[in-house]
């Protein structure tokens, strides 16, 4: 099976289209912030969440809840595709009904791996995979640069260093995450 998760109007083909709202005709009329969800454990073999998941999960509680739903229903080696606006851009910052900043580092936390790793060397971060007996790898994390800083990069006006200082400094130099996570199991 494969879920296309908070579809919105967005449907695609070949995949089961999931959004609570009638409005937009899915396939599967659900709330996903309301557990537990209506697919049988392992059987999801991809997950896309296209601009939605930054849409659910205000509460700690709730997120953390869709992370071990999403967890129960995938395969092993599932992998799970996620598009998110940068924090730091306009699209993010101007949508009231973004309720949660997704990011690379939030995603980490969910890695039994990586949460060992950070054991072993005295880390504070939070080690999520292991409280929640969850395990998700990034496999892949690219940021979407606006073609503006793009192009100066290109035309080398701008180095590396000073695009990855734009980057954390200044709003609008990227627009989205774009994030693969592969379900261990």
């Amino acid at each position: 099976m494969k879920l296309n998760m908070g579809c919105g109007l967005n449907k695609i083909e070949g995949y089961t289209n999931v959004d609570k709202s009638a409005a937009c005709g899915p396939d599967v009329e659900l709330d996903l912030e309301v557990f537990p969800w209506p697919f049988k454990a392992n059987e999801a073999e991809e997950v896309i969440f296209n601009h939605s998941l930054e849409h659910m999960g205000e509460t700690t509680d709730v997120f953390l809840g869709i992370l071990k739903e999403l967890y129960r229903i995938c395969k092993p080696r599932a992998k799970i595709f996620i598009f998110v606006p940068h924090p730091r851009h306009d699209d993010f910052l101007g949508d009231p009904t973004h309720v949660r900043v997704i990011t690379p580092q939030l995603l980490s936390l969910f890695s039994k791996k990586l949460n060992h790793k950070w054991g072993d060397n005295g880390g504070a971060n939070t080690p999520l995979a292991l409280y929640l007996d969850v395990d998700f790898e990034i496999t892949r994390a690219h940021q979407v640069v606006e073609e503006d800083y793009l192009s100066l990069f290109r035309e080398e006006k701008i180095s590396e260093h000073d695009l990855t200082t734009m980057i954390k400094e200044r709003n609008n130099v990227v627009s989205e995450y774009q994030i693969t996570l592969e379900v261990i199991k």
